[in-house]
Formats: structure tokens, sequence, C-alpha cells
């Protein structure tokens, strides 16, 4: 589970239901309106269905379920796992891969390893991985675009709602105790916009790319790795070579279990 999203969402409820409990003459029940939240969860899902695919946009819970149970692995492991791969291979020849292979649950890695196994082309298999990376990153662009729309069309039906809400206390001006009850209800709409919008949609949108992000360095890592094994690098160059996308700290706290 993604703690910080967690917390983030949770954290952001909790600032808003404060807010409202502290401010004076304030009361939760001024907040609710069940038309509005129709208005803006209703409208914004309906807009992206016509922006988008239907398959895609059924997606939408996957993804937002995807943003809060995320588990990213560790670099440095995936590197231990590559390095080893590599003695195994210097040791015993590319064949003896082929006996480790029950060892290594990232289908990715499966995938270089075999290829390497049965002798494929450098140029043909680094172009299947890059293929497979690109394919990778466009299912993420696609579930990300999911709720980037959301965040842009959560404010806009927000507003339509606050339109709408004024059109309906406008005509009734003839009670005036109704105007100001009316014009609140009428500007929920808009604070339910921004809060889907700015709470939940776009941080998650950004979640996601950020994601996608370490999965393509994830990914980048196997592919010179496996790339380096084919090629019958030493293990202690592929390991240094490989080192180089972890962040300096990263870097001396492997030195130092090493030299433990």
């Amino acid at each position: 589970m993604d703690i910080a999203s967690v917390i983030g969402l949770i954290g952001g409820v909790l600032l808003i239901v404060i807010s409202i409990a502290i401010a004076p003459g304030a009361s939760f029940q001024a907040f609710i309106d069940y038309p509005s939240v129709i208005m803006v969860v209703g409208g914004a899902i309906a807009a992206v269905m016509i922006a988008m695919p239907l398959k895609d946009v059924l997606k939408l819970f996957g993804v937002a379920k995807k943003v809060i149970l995320n588990k990213q692995d560790d670099v440095s492991k995936l590197i231990g796992q590559i390095v080893s791969l590599a003695e195994t291979a210097r040791r015993d020849g590319l064949l003896a891969l082929e006996n480790r292979l029950q060892e290594i649950t990232d289908p990715f890695i499966i995938l270089g390893v075999q290829m390497a196994v049965d002798g494929t082309r450098p140029e043909v298999m680094e172009d299947i991985l890059r293929t497979e990376m690109d394919a990778v990153a466009a299912r993420h662009q696609s579930g990300k675009l999911i709720l980037d729309q959301i965040g842009k069309f959560a404010p806009a039906f927000g507003m339509i709602g606050t339109l709408v809400g004024l059109i309906i206390m406008l005509g009734n001006m003839s009670d005036p105790n109704a105007i100001g009850p009316g014009m609140a209800v009428a500007l929920l709409t808009t604070l339910y916009g921004a809060i889907v919008a700015n709470l939940v949609a776009i941080p998650m949108a950004e979640k996601l790319g950020f994601l996608s992000r370490q999965e393509q360095i994830r990914m980048e890592i196997a592919v010179r790795g496996i790339m380096a094994i084919q090629a019958g690098e030493n293990p202690r160059v592929i390991e240094q070579k490989l080192r180089t996308f972890l962040p300096p700290k990263q870097r001396k706290q492997g030195d130092g279990a090493k030299a433990a």
C-alpha cells in the first residue's frame, strides 16, 4: 500500500472537515447537497465517456486502486539480481541462465533472459525489449489520461452546477429569505468540483505519472543489464554501470554493505 497517497487523501479530507468545524457559524449540513454531487461527479464521468473509449473509462477504479495499493520494487535488489545472473552467465555460460528462470518474478526480465539464452541477435533483442517498454508506457499514459480528464471536467461541471443554481435562485426572487441559502447551494457545486479535481483526480494522475517514470527506469536498468550479460561483460562492470541509476546516497550505502 502507498502510505503517502493514503495519508495525503485522508489528510486533505480532514483539513477540509476541520476548517468547516472551527469556522464560526458553520455547519456540516450546509455543505451537503446531493444534487450538486450528482452534477459534478456524474457530469465529469459522462464527459470522460464522450472523450474516451468505454473500455478505457471502465478501468477507472482499477487505475485509482493502483495509486493506493502500488508497491514499488527496490531498484538495488533489481541490480543485485541482474549482477547475480551475470555471474552465473560468466561462470557457466548463457545457457545456464535457463535454470534460473524460475527464480525471476519480473516478466520483462524473463523475456530478456529467455531471448539471451535462445541466442537472439543483440539488435533484435533490444528492439523487442524497448518495444515492450513503449507498450507499457502507453498503457500507463492511458490510465493517467482518465484521471487527467476528470480533473479537467470536474471544475467545469462545478461551474455549470453553480450557474444552474443561480438561475433557479433568480427565478424565485420573490422570496428574499431564500436568496442566501440558494446562493450557498449554488456555490457548493463549484466547491465539489474543486475538491474532486485538486484533492483526488489531479494528484492521483500525477502519482500515476511518477510511478510510470519509475517503472521505465527499472525497465531501462533491466534492458542495459541483460544486453551487457549477453555481450559477456564482467559482472563488476555491469554492476557499476547499473548503479549509476541510483542516487549517490544509495550508492554509498551499497559500497558500505559490501565492505562489511
